[in-house]
């Protein structure tokens, strides 16, 4: 027993060994996560022992963003109170505020696999992981109603109004959501598209726009490479830039001109995307009634169109089943 207390102990001072502070890197996408952020603002407020023992738990976040305070005081040896003081010097009003920002510190740097493997270590039944799901993406969503700038929308909308083309860039997973948001916008009349296909493709289309067009870009996190480069060259051009992005200190929130913020924390292996879908449906709120005239005179055509039965499936006499 006195061999295995050796080795723990060895453990938990090797896990509080000094650690390099925390950085904000402008010119790097390992952008600093919240948590990370209000580490660097408060370093100098925090003792030697709680700096090492807050890089310790961020550096393990993938074992630490699950536990409970008096769990994660267990495993570094301090009490439960030196957790919950550490946090208030942070800034956060509660261990769970708190225990939030790390697990979004966890997702935003981990690849599908190490989140998956992550969240199979919680004693969840596969109900229990789908409502874990469900809430946070309600969660999120929760957070946009609160959070969000109703007239940033509206000023984007007028944008968009003003705008002889619109170019929405969405990669990877977020390629759905630039299609949305394009489509919607071309129902309304406007000329929006959303590019797919090679990186050269893409670098035309944004060769083609100028001070009239607009470029809105969708990404999260640390943000994939090609959406952050079509904004800054988007901006050398002179062309106006709005980003969804889901915090106020991402690339894509730094380099575009304005953004809204949409949370995509989720205990999957993947981001959730109903926040970000709630604010682009928001925006075709915004665009369809910022000129409700303009809207009703584009849609008009297709009033016929969606009251007749050839845009809808209807079963043959044949194919009923008896």
């Amino acid at each position: 027993m006195k061999k295995n207390s050796t080795k723990s102990n060895a453990r938990k001072k090797k896990a509080l060994a000094p650690a390099p502070a925390a950085k904000v890197d402008g010119n790097s996408n390992n952008v600093a996560s919240p948590v990370e952020e209000r580490y660097a603002r408060a370093r100098l407020r925090l003792n030697p022992r709680r700096q090492r023992l807050l890089r310790a738990i961020l550096d393990a976040a993938d074992e630490t963003c699950f536990l409970s305070s008096r769990e994660l005081a267990k495993r570094y040896n301090v009490d439960a109170t030196t957790i919950l003081r550490t946090t208030q010097v942070l800034g956060y009003k509660s261990y769970a505020d708190f225990s939030t920002d790390l697990r979004q510190h966890f997702v935003a740097r981990i690849t599908p696999y190490a989140a998956l493997k992550a969240a199979t270590r919680e004693k969840r039944s596969v109900v229990d992981h789908i409502d874990h799901a469900l809430d946070k993406a309600l969660e999120n969503l929760k957070v946009l109603e609160s959070d969000l700038d109703r007239q940033r929308l509206i000023e984007l909308a007028r944008l968009i109004k003003r705008s002889r083309r619109v170019l929405v860039v969405g990669l990877d997973f977020a390629t759905s959501l630039a299609y949305y948001l394009a489509y919607g916008l071309s129902a309304l009349g406007f000329d929006a598209e959303a590019p797919v296909g090679s990186t050269g493709n893409l670098q035309y289309k944004i060769k083609a726009l100028g001070s009239k067009d607009l470029l809105i870009a969708i990404s999260f996190g640390q943000c994939l490479r090609d959406t952050v480069e079509s904004v800054l060259r988007a901006k050398r051009q002179g062309v106006p830039t709005f980003g969804i992005t889901d915090r106020d200190t991402t690339p894509i929130a730094r380099y575009a001109d304005s953004h809204v913020v949409a949370l995509v924390a989720s205990p999957s292996f993947l981001n959730s995307y109903v926040a970000p879908m709630a604010a682009i449906t928001a925006i075709h709120v915004a665009c369809a009634h910022i000129d409700p005239k303009s809207s009703l005179t584009r849609l008009r055509p297709t009033d016929r169109e969606y009251a007749s039965g050839t845009r809808w499936y209807r079963e043959t006499k044949s194919n009923n089943h008896k």
